[in-house]
């Protein structure tokens, strides 16, 4: 299938390279190219939650799930970062399959707990609020949770993380299963977001666009949005932030 590649905000949009039959509306092409002090970095969405992020000789994977075969095709991984326990974030079949010797697995305690003993020996805990580096590369866990009455019991305060991540002059931000906490909106210097809007787990679209009105990422990707409607965040958004829509489920 040809590829399309569409940003959608109000910003001056960048070019449609190879045109398709509407009503596609969302980048097939599964690849975008992040300039940094320290070279370009490629930005490479997977599916729903799943993404990785090649920078230098880092190959840096958040939250694989889906299958070892999903994989295949793909870098294999560096280092691996999960956000939470959930299953379309955390399976253990495809970990299995990627963490081999070297790979570095960053986790909260609720992920470490759910892992296969051989497999803890390589995990390094994270919890909300902490700093490290991971190859090199600094990182920093948010907390990620639910601040709505009702949801509360999806993702409890002090269990997730999203995380952000350090490229040469650039951070980029993972939000995992979150709403608009006030660690989200405190944020500072975020240049490329990814953010969830699905109900009743994480945000609505009007959410993550006020959201984004308040920590002002430069670009910003909706993912985890099965149930939403991405382009209704775009619009929400309008010129707050340069707003890329791919096509998460393809």
């Amino acid at each position: 299938m040809p590829t399309r590649r569409l940003v959608v905000s109000g910003l001056a949009a960048l070019p449609i390279l190879t045109l398709l039959p509407m009503p596609i509306a969302f980048a097939q092409a599964k690849g975008d190219t992040l300039a940094t002090s320290g070279g370009d970095a490629t930005i490479h969405p997977v599916n729903h939650a799943s993404l990785y992020v090649g920078f230098g000789d880092q190959v840096l994977y958040f939250d694989p799930v889906g299958g070892p075969a999903l994989y295949a095709g793909l870098p294999k991984p560096t280092a691996i970062l999960i956000t939470h326990p959930h299953g379309d974030h955390f399976d253990v079949p495809t970990l299995t399959a990627l963490v081999a010797d070297g790979v570095s697995l960053i986790a909260p305690q609720a992920v470490i707990d759910g892992l296969p003993a051989e497999m803890k020996a390589k995990a390094t805990l994270m919890a909300n609020g902490q700093s490290g580096a991971v190859n090199g590369l600094p990182v920093t866990a948010v907390a990620a949770y639910n601040i709505t009455p009702d949801r509360l019991k999806f993702h409890p305060q002090g269990v997730g993380n999203g995380y952000v991540l350090t490229l040469g002059d650039k951070h980029v931000y993972v939000a995992g299963d979150t709403e608009d906490t006030p660690e989200m909106r405190a944020l500072t210097g975020i240049d490329v977001a990814f953010l969830p809007m699905n109900l009743p787990y994480t945000m609505t679209e009007a959410q993550a666009a006020d959201a984004v009105k308040a920590f002002k990422p430069k670009i910003v990707y909706p993912y985890h949005y099965m149930g939403s409607d991405p382009k209704k965040f775009a619009d929400l958004v309008g010129d707050a932030a340069e707003v890329r829509l791919v096509d998460w489920y393809a």
